[in-house]
């Protein structure tokens, strides 16, 4: 099946063309259907679709679940997607994050220093992009209704029985890369993580029905 894409950067296009869905389990696959299904109800509707994508500290997995999820929408040209992520509690943006993004191809630029930078991320020339930074998932800058929440972590998904506003939530954990810190790994396993996330969230957005 082939698809209309959109301009994406020439290295984060090419990531994605070498992405491959058949490393996905059928278990996994099991546990991604429930986000698939939700964004093709609003699709089929011809509604909004807004992701809250949350993990403990909005640093690191919410960060490249949101991105990459954006960047997927863009790609497979699944139109009204908007993405955001938020944690349990504010910290920053991990700056192994905005550095294994740019190494994939993302345009990164710093539009605030301190604590809790505020980055711009941009992966096509004529998009808007993607802003981020470390919030809680309630914060104002997010979606307070109409939106499925996405829990992309166990600790947050076991901290927030309940998520005020959303549609639906969704369990969708990651390994968190940071237990690689400051170890000669890190690089690779923020990578392997980021691919993971890119490979899963393009599979549920090219299996979309528009």
């Amino acid at each position: 099946m082939t698809f209309a894409k959109s301009k994406l950067f020439t290295e984060i296009e090419k990531t994605i063309v070498a992405l491959d869905f058949s490393t996905i389990s059928i278990a996994r696959k099991n546990q991604l259907q429930p986000l698939l299904d939700f964004i093709q109800s609003k699709v089929a509707s011809n509604q909004d679709i807004r992701l809250n994508l949350i993990c403990t500290h909005n640093s690191r997995r919410s960060h490249l679940s949101q991105i990459w999820a954006q960047t997927a929408a863009n790609y497979y040209q699944i139109k009204n997607v908007y993405c955001y992520s938020g944690g349990t509690e504010a910290t920053g943006m991990f700056p192994m994050v905005a550095k294994t993004l740019i190494n994939q191809g993302f345009e990164i630029s710093t539009i605030a220093e301190g604590d809790n930078p505020i980055y711009a991320i941009k992966f096509s020339e004529n998009e808007a992009p993607i802003i981020g930074f470390s919030k809680k998932y309630d914060a104002a800058f997010n979606p307070q209704n109409e939106f499925a929440a996405i829990m992309t972590c166990t600790h947050a998904d076991g901290a927030c029985p309940y998520i005020a506003g959303a549609e639906k939530r969704i369990s969708l954990p990651f390994e968190d890369p940071k237990a690689f810190d400051n170890t000669p790994q890190q690089a690779e396993k923020y990578t392997e993580r980021s691919l993971q996330i890119a490979t899963e969230l393009c599979y549920i957005f090219s299996q979309i029905k528009k």
